[in-house]
């Protein structure tokens, strides 16, 4: 039997279902020691302390009960410790989207099988990205998108989940204001006027929209999806394909890239969310490391 620590986000704490799965898993008799956030820097912390441990005592599996932010702070902790740890990640799916587990195939609509996969799946080495050394696993994206995205009603993301981003950036088309900055990668260059990007580690972000559909977490490379100021004809494009969650609708509109490296200079700060963990900055340098992660998935 493996030794398992959940870092759970205290905002799930008191979920019966989320009971219901740790009991299951202690009844099946895995090692299940769970550890519950309060504070915004508890699962720093105990991410940290869990992978510094002595290796009699260190879990061999660290899993983060939370959404896509908790997955990033759990995983950036681990590696910021010790960026060549031993322990294996696994996701207990609770956020508002959850498009990280989604994206790696987890069993996102049951606990129990999800919390189980962790215990008995195999691990597997997937790549992080990193963006002026912070790290992302899923996608990072930026934009006038991503302020709006930030702004949206934490009740309505509770009542609607991923369909509350979407429903905000419709109801403020007038504040999609464009940015000017210039990307360049190796075969890839591009200037002009954006109101939206993605970088991807991972293909899924904002309630299960492909912005990054060809992306592949184990492949070495991250993937770039581009959105220029648009022209109203594509404004209705760009809107379509988000509700439709169809990343045919951004073809012959949208800019794409696949890179190991890539540099992007704007004329002012560029907000920047990092699996939903929110940065800033006027010059981005990113980068891909490869298979830095052992990860368990459902594929």
């Amino acid at each position: 039997m493996r030794r398992l620590l959940l870092i759970l986000n205290g905002k799930s704490s008191q979920r019966e279902d989320v009971r219901e799965a740790v009991e299951r898993l202690r009844a099946e008799g895995h090692e299940l020691h769970v550890r519950v956030t309060y504070d915004g820097d508890d699962a720093t912390q105990f991410a940290q302390e869990a992978v510094r441990r002595d290796p009699g005592e260190r879990p061999q599996v660290i899993i983060a009960g939370g959404g896509d932010g908790t997955v990033n702070q759990v995983v950036a902790a681990a590696l910021e410790a010790d960026p060549a740890t031993d322990c294996a990640f696994g996701v207990l799916p609770l956020g508002t989207a959850n498009d990280f587990a989604t994206g790696l195939g987890l069993p996102v609509q049951d606990l129990v099988a999800a919390l189980k996969l962790c215990a008995t799946g195999t691990p597997r080495p997937i790549d992080v990205g990193r963006i002026n050394g912070r790290v992302f696993v899923n996608v990072a994206s930026g934009g006038s998108v991503t302020r709006i995205t930030r702004e949206t009603d934490p009740r309505a993301k509770r009542l609607l989940g991923g369909a509350a981003y979407l429903i905000a950036g419709a109801s403020r088309i007038g504040e999609l204001s464009p940015m000017h900055a210039v990307f360049k990668a190796d075969g890839f260059s591009w200037e002009g006027d954006f109101i939206a990007m993605a970088i991807g580690n991972g293909r899924l972000a904002g309630g299960g929209v492909p912005l990054c559909a060809d992306a592949r977490i184990d492949d070495g490379r991250l993937d770039l999806t581009l959105f220029p100021q648009p022209e109203a004809e594509h404004l209705v494009t760009l809107l379509s394909g988000l509700l439709r969650e169809a990343d045919s609708q951004f073809d012959g509109y949208a800019r794409k890239a696949s890179f190991t490296r890539l540099t992007i200079e704007a004329e002012e700060d560029l907000a920047i969310n990092l699996d939903g963990e929110p940065m800033s900055a006027s010059r981005l340098d990113v980068a891909v490391e490869p298979g830095a992660l052992r990860f368990i998935t459902g594929e």
